[in-house]
């Protein structure tokens, strides 16, 4: 629960907060790094030392559900000439170490990220004769804060969210998110690290599909050319009726469709409901026909596998990054190593307490026939997968949110993979990988049309390559709930 104050009204949470001058004594009292995001904030808004916040009434590090401490909430005037709306700007606080006692993040040094190394921000049109700020924005950064901590998977611009419910829970269209720079907050550097600011925007369906089949820094840029759709600081308007492609319809054939045949897709993987099984092998062989069971055990990832996995993942998001899948190396950590401190638990590993089995006792195994299993949404990408990755020399990994497993698509181009063209289908532990040849991926594409409008098929639905042995199934996500997937 959180509730909503003055950020100087005397509560349990913090005390009023001080500006860049503020006494040293007065200054020492507060948490450090709370300190220095605000003192980020009143460079931006000086005459609003006290805004709005909302604030969690347990928190985090005391149980409570909500990760962020604070939201605070500023009144910004924007620029009717630069065609930037007034507007309401939401500001986190949490995701970053504020407090430094490791409470709720392990101090890694003050040249790191501090913390997960961002904040959220959000900015939100202001609606004529709006007094004051709406509070729903705030729990929508409390529940991407939640993933965050619960998945440990950090944002990056360019990212985006599939969230499939209005922002503000009405009838709205902006139903989705993408992640910028935040245009007027600067990077921070606070006695625990780094803090950069995060902005959330606001887009349609049909954006969102736009920025996985081209990217999101793409979309951004063309919904900073519409003002009705953001303009230069991407405010979100809720109200927001129309999509930038209805508002100017050369939109979609002259960049996306053409930035997507020059570029192809930087989105090189999702966390989806999704399965294999290894055909080669008959039912009852548990030691090599399941690939993701052992007995009544899940096999699972081994740590150097994650860390590729995870690798793999991010490179796709790096602009003009190369197709490789990087090596296995037992010098590195765990976990993402741009911005991630290495002690972090990577969000792939086992909560169980079953033993990880060891990267060295785990064989890659060649396959002769493989069966891959999606839900409907999951289904929808692979078009995306093979038109916007492997035409590209590029790789795809879908890795399941439902169970330690992961499959990744590459191309004859991707150099450091175990699937080769003599074997394209091949598995370590529950990690498969599937290479398939350009004649292939257009032959699929064909075959695979109707994913485009999935609303225009039946579930399960059945695509079949016998000259290939691979089979993929569309199927209800009621069976990915099941203890095998």
């Amino acid at each position: 629960m959180a509730e909503l104050r003055p950020s100087g009204a005397p509560g349990p949470a913090a005390p009023p907060a001080p500006g860049p001058t503020a006494p040293p004594a007065f200054a020492s009292l507060f948490p450090p790094g709370l300190h220095a995001i605000y003192g980020e904030c009143r460079r931006l808004y000086p005459d609003q030392p006290n805004p709005l916040q909302v604030t969690a009434i347990v928190k985090y590090w005391l149980g409570g559900p909500d990760p962020l401490d604070y939201v605070s909430m500023y009144r910004n005037v924007g620029s009717p000439s630069a065609n930037i709306p007034e507007h309401w700007h939401y500001i986190s606080f949490g995701l970053s170490d504020l407090y430094g006692d490791s409470r709720v993040h392990e101090f890694t040094g003050t040249d790191g990220p501090s913390g997960f190394g961002f904040e959220l921000t959000f900015r939100l049109k202001r609606e004529t004769g709006e007094s004051a700020p709406p509070t729903w924005p705030a729990e929508l950064m409390q529940g991407l804060a939640r993933y965050v901590f619960q998945s440990e998977n950090t944002f990056c611009s360019g990212d985006h969210v599939s969230w499939h419910s209005p922002l503000d829970n009405s009838e709205s269209r902006i139903q989705h998110m993408l992640l910028t720079e935040d245009p007027q907050m600067q990077p921070v550097q606070t006695p625990f690290g780094v803090v950069t600011f995060l902005q959330i925007v606001g887009v349609c369906t049909e954006e969102l599909h736009a920025a996985q089949q081209w990217n999101g820094q793409g979309i951004l840029e063309l919904l900073r050319t519409v003002p009705v759709a953001g303009g230069p600081w991407l405010i979100t308007d809720m109200r927001r009726g129309e999509t930038i492609f209805e508002i100017d319809p050369h939109l979609q054939q002259e960049r996306v469709d053409k930035g997507i045949e020059m570029d192809g897709s930087n989105l090189s993987g999702v966390s989806a409901k999704c399965a294999w099984d290894d055909l080669s092998r008959p039912p009852e062989d548990d030691e090599d026909s399941r690939s993701i069971c052992i007995g009544t055990q899940p096999r699972r990832l081994s740590g150097k596998d994650t860390e590729q996995i995870r690798e793999t993942l991010r490179r796709g998001l790096e602009i003009n990054s190369k197709p490789v899948l990087p090596p296995i190396n037992p010098q590195r950590q765990n976990g993402l190593t741009h911005d991630r401190a290495p002690s972090r638990k990577d969000s792939l590993e086992s909560d169980s307490s079953t033993a990880i089995i060891p990267h060295e006792l785990i064989r890659t195994r060649q396959l002769e026939s493989v069966h891959l299993k999606f839900n409907q949404e999951s289904g929808a990408l692979i078009p995306l997968c093979l038109r916007g990755r492997l035409l590209h020399g590029r790789h795809f990994t879908y890795k399941s949110i439902t169970g330690d497993m992961a499959i990744t698509f590459v191309s004859t181009g991707v150099e450091g993979a175990f699937a080769t063209e003599e074997h394209p289908y091949a598995a370590h532990g529950p990690w498969l990988q599937i290479l398939l040849t350009g004649e292939f991926v257009e032959k699929m594409l064909e075959d695979l049309e109707d994913l485009t409008s999935p609303e225009e098929f039946k579930l399960p639905k059945e695509y079949s390559w016998p000259e290939k042995k691979l089979k993929v199934s569309i199927l209800p996500d009621v069976v990915f709930d099941s203890p095998l997937h």
